[in-house]
Order: structure tokens, then C-alpha cells, then sequence
């Protein structure tokens, strides 16, 4: 579980941006570890035994991103 919880860490990037929190800005290819490069590294994880639980995390996240990023996009 705690393991889980460790792919917010991805967020640490949120601190480099200007405002550090936009309510209508997608963080999707926005900040560096939400990048597409990123997410693809996230996906290659999961076809390794000992980091497929990273991967997991990490995917979890951005997918929680990417709702965020649509729930923008309705209103």
C-alpha cells in the first residue's frame, strides 16, 4: 500500500510550474514527470517483475490526472 501511495511523488514536479496550482490547467505533458515520455517509461515498468508495482502507482496516477484533465474540459 505504501508503495501505492508513493506514485503521488510524481507531483514533486507541480513545484516547478508558475502558479504551483492551477485549478484549470491539465498536468498531462504539462509538467516534466507527466510528460508522454514519462507515462511511457510508467508503462514499460510494468513488464518487469520488480518494478511492475511502480509501474502500477505511477499509471494510477496519471490516470487520475487524465480524469482531472477531462473534468476541465466539460465545463
Amino acid at each position: 500500500m505504501l508503495i501505492l501511495l508513493s506514485g503521488i511523488i510524481i507531483d514533486i514536479d507541480h513545484f516547478f510550474s508558475n502558479p504551483i496550482f492551477d485549478p484549470n490547467r491539465c498536468s498531462i505533458n504539462f509538467h516534466p514527470l507527466h510528460s508522454y515520455i514519462a507515462i511511457f517509461i510508467y508503462f514499460s515498468f510494468l513488464f518487469f517483475k520488480k518494478t511492475r508495482i511502480y509501474g502500477i502507482a505511477l499509471l494510477i496516477h496519471i490516470l487520475a490526472d487524465m480524469v482531472d484533465c477531462y473534468m476541465i474540459n466539460l465545463n
